[in-house]
């Protein structure tokens, strides 16, 4: 585009727009899409200062190259019934008539032909072509066409390759032009108008407006530039013709080059808005998936709590069973009718041991071992749980993975991240060992007892320990008959020493309960702690990610969500020059 040609208003639209797309080509380099995708949009902008580019698509013997050469008015493309157009083929200006190839799969074509000072002609490959890499040739420069002229066969008009086809040129927001060839063919002028409201119904049905449709027949027109003057009319290129110079003016020219860039930017900031969208959803997912974890170590907590308090009711009720044997036992024996059993301290300790602690101490014993492997199993089972939990999360990921641009580690990072936090859960469950977990918490229950009570646990178990405890209450009542008359023994001594006894029974008891039930607790709430803490710490990585990326991608999002508010207003303004 040659400003000095530029109004003002159009000038200043341009530098709008240059300054528009420089800022979206940055944004769109922080969002990590591929270069691919960034020389699309730049060869866009570096249009701008070339010619009006024309495309002409459609299926190979569609007639396109014949429909150029009518347009020129002379035959400089060949024509023929199967594929003659393999490479893209630029037809611009020049003082003779050239042909040469310019770079990969691009023939550029010189003629000394006046329509050419002002457009250039861009002729492509069929789009159902055998060889598929026209198609993506064909595809890769439509982003750069200023105007699309559409070309159907009026013996097959609209297939389903013309339609895919269209719908991508809808994509790129391109100004259309649907011309139907070969209308010769046809044998009456009703079938000529039938098939022209099929085109531009199926049009406005793919592109959401009708666009200009015209029937032509390229042969006939040709035919008629060479001499044939009677084709020219039933050729009814007249119309397509007279529109093309009509609307080509410069003006519109000049209004279709800017606004081509801002149909490219509008597409891409879609697709790249599309791929955020898809990216947060998964993401979304993920945070659920996060705060589900976190709830079910909420619960976890909760239920192990109250299940825990259950354990400890057990525990406690054999405590108060033993404590209510002693108080029968001190009834039982500590009368003046047992004074001559109760000088002999072995037998009264040995009736202690038989009828009030009796298998108390075994009883607990495996009352806390119960607790301590339920506690262990829970935990395992949790740890079970989450590696279950990541393991579906990495299945569902692998069918959702979209959008990854080349350049873009989203994906990459995220499914790392998975595979950590998966293969660590993983190894823990591979690697728990059941017996050195109960074994720890049992050594630190029953040290935490032996401390209470002011023992040395050494090797004695839990169970030895209760029973030395409760049996030292035995020990200080033994005895008491050393000395004394027996009206003052049965009156008054043994009384006192039977209340005393039972006292100190309970505060023995009491005090084992209360070491018990505090060593037990702290070494479940240390144990229940710590498993929900590795549990955090192990996806604690993958939190973050999924956070800082959630922020990151909604503020991208919220920075192209702009950047399409500003491209809708440059191209009404556009529109309006």
């Amino acid at each position: 585009m040659i400003t000095r040609l530029l109004t003002d208003a159009q000038l200043a639209a341009l530098t709008d727009e240059r300054r528009l797309l420089g800022d979206l080509r940055v944004a769109l380099a922080d969002f990590g899409v591929g270069p691919e995708i960034q020389a699309t949009l730049a060869r866009s902008v570096d249009q701008l200062d070339e010619l009006f580019l024309l495309v002409v698509v459609g299926e190979f013997n569609a007639g396109k190259s014949a429909l150029i050469n009518a347009l020129l008015g002379r035959r400089i493309l060949p024509e023929g019934v199967t594929p003659t157009t393999a490479d893209v083929t630029m037809v611009r200006y020049g003082d003779a008539s050239v042909s040469t190839v310019t770079e990969p799969h691009l023939r550029t074509v010189e003629a000394p032909v006046e329509l050419l000072r002002d457009l250039h002609i861009v002729d492509t490959p069929g789009t159902n072509a055998i060889l598929r890499e026209h198609e993506a040739i064909t595809s890769a420069f439509v982003p750069r066409s200023d105007l699309v002229l559409f070309v159907t066969s009026a013996d097959r008009p609209f297939t389903e390759t013309e339609r895919a086809f269209l719908e991508r040129i809808r994509d790129w927001g391109k100004k259309v032009v649907v011309v139907i060839n070969k209308i010769d063919i046809l044998d009456r002028p009703e079938d000529v108008d039938e098939v022209v409201r099929f085109v531009a119904q199926s049009s406005l049905a793919l592109l959401g407006l009708a666009p200009e449709v015209f029937p032509v027949s390229a042969r006939q027109a040709l035919r008629a530039r060479e001499g044939e003057d009677e084709r020219w009319a039933p050729s009814r290129f007249g119309a397509l013709e007279t529109w093309l110079s009509s609307t080509l003016d410069e003006a519109s020219r000049v209004r279709l080059k800017l606004l081509n860039p801002l149909g490219v930017a509008h597409q891409l900031v879609g697709r790249a808005l599309a791929t955020l969208d898809e990216r947060l959803a998964l993401l979304g997912d993920d945070l659920a998936m996060l705060d589900d974890v976190e709830r079910q170590l909420q619960v976890y907590e909760q239920d192990m709590g109250g299940e825990y308090a259950l354990h400890m009711a057990e525990i406690d009720n054999i405590l108060l069973e033993l404590e209510r044997r002693g108080h029968e036992y001190f009834d039982e024996m500590m009368r003046l009718g047992r004074v001559f059993d109760l000088v002999n301290r072995s037998r009264v300790q040995q009736g202690f041991e038989q009828q009030v602690v009796a298998q108390a101490p075994q009883q607990i014993e495996r009352k806390v071992n119960g607790l301590i492997d339920w506690l262990v199993d829970a935990d395992f089972r949790q740890w079970q749980a989450v590696t279950s939990y990541l393991a579906d999360r990495r299945r569902a990921y692998r069918d959702r993975i979209v959008g990854e641009a080349e350049g873009s580690s989203f994906h990459s990072d995220r499914a790392r991240l998975i595979d950590s936090v998966g293969r660590q859960a993983q190894r823990v469950v591979e690697t728990y060992d059941r017996r050195a977990e109960a074994s720890a918490l049992a050594d630190g229950a029953r040290n935490a007892v032996a401390a209470a009570a002011a023992m040395g646990a050494g090797a004695l178990g839990l169970g030895t320990l209760v029973s030395l405890a409760a049996s030292s209450v035995a020990a200080d009542v033994t005895g008491i008959l050393a000395a004394g008359f027996v009206a003052a023994i049965g009156l008054f001594i043994i009384p006192v020493r039977r209340r005393r006894a039972k006292r100190e029974m309970r505060e023995k008891i009491s005090a084992l309960r209360a070491a018990l039930g505090d060593a037990l607790r702290t070494e479940f709430e240390s144990e229940l702690s710590a498993s929900a803490r590795r549990v955090r710490e192990a996806v604690a990585p993958y939190a973050r990610f999924v956070r800082a990326e959630r922020d990151r991608l909604t503020r991208t999002r919220d920075t192209l969500g702009r950047f399409g508010e500003d491209i809708d207003c440059l191209r009404a303004r556009v529109e309006t020059l």
